[in-house]
């Protein structure tokens, strides 16, 4: 791990993962980031893209780390049983969530998930050594030497936005949110005022959006935005739909690329499309 914060994607589709040919440069897994910095490991929402990580990971023992999610819908969570960091004793594992309310817990969450009739194994067969911790979703967190900020998102059964810092540098994590069509969401703005980095859910494009008033999801085009009034160095376009295929997804960058062109001032496009694989280090 490098000691700069630096950020990987591992899935980048919402709602369901896909495959074919269609989705090959942009990838179906859904949400999983890896965020590296300061000798610590960050894990952000753990979609079917958490499964590829679990593996290069493997290779590692022991394992120290935190799972951070967003929220606890299936696609944001489908992968977690199928990383292998949690089946080695010798592992710590955090799990942390800031969106639940009572009754609920993360720990609840994760055991409904693996109980009859929907999963063969429970909660038991983990081996790591895992906690799970719950917090609200406004409170200030930290991970070591990394510093994060947290707000609540406008999302069905609520979610939560990060904004991680490390050595002056700073990358957002928003998805799964729906802009509220009375303005920008100031929650927003204000967590992502001067970041280096933002990720942004962009399911939709502005002319799709009313077509899916409620589902909790936004646009690329309020991304743009909200990153031009938050002073956001570079957008990231994320949480790509799954009718969006990679010639679709191509279509929106050569129009993202035309509303926010050039390069901020950490060298990074002003604009880009999140692919797996990805990898920015602001």
């Amino acid at each position: 791990m490098s000691g700069g914060l630096k950020v990987r994607f591992w899935g980048v589709r919402g709602s369901i993962s896909c495959s074919g040919a269609e989705y090959v440069r942009y990838g179906g897994n859904t949400s999983c980031l890896e965020v590296t910095a300061g000798g610590r490991r960050l894990i952000f929402d753990a979609g079917t893209g958490i499964r590829t990580l679990g593996l290069e990971l493997a290779r590692e023992v022991p394992i120290d780390l935190d799972i951070y999610f967003t929220h606890t819908h299936l696609d944001h969570i489908s992968g977690l049983t199928f990383f292998a960091p949690l089946f080695e004793q010798r592992n710590s594992v955090r799990m942390w969530a800031g969106h639940l309310e009572a009754p609920h817990t993360l720990k609840k969450v994760v055991s409904n998930l693996m109980q009859a009739p929907l999963y063969p194994v429970s909660l038991d067969v983990f081996q790591a050594r895992v906690e799970f911790k719950e917090f609200q979703a406004g409170q200030h967190l930290s991970c070591g030497a990394v510093a994060m900020h947290t707000a609540p998102l406008n999302h069905p059964n609520g979610a939560t936005g990060y904004r991680i810092a490390f050595g002056g540098k700073s990358i957002c994590y928003i998805t799964d949110t729906e802009h509220r069509g009375r303005g920008l969401d100031g929650t927003i703005v204000e967590l992502c005022r001067g970041a280096d980095v933002m990720i942004y859910d962009s399911s939709y494009t502005d002319a799709e959006y009313e077509r899916y008033r409620g589902w909790g999801h936004s646009t690329w085009q309020e991304g743009v935005r909200i990153a031009n009034a938050a002073g956001v160095g570079t957008l990231a376009i994320f949480h790509h739909d799954p009718s969006h295929d990679d010639a679709f997804m191509d279509g929106v960058a050569r129009d993202a690329a035309l509303a926010r062109p050039g390069r901020a001032s950490n060298g990074l496009p002003r604009v880009l499309v999140a692919h797996e694989g990805l990898t920015l280090s602001p």
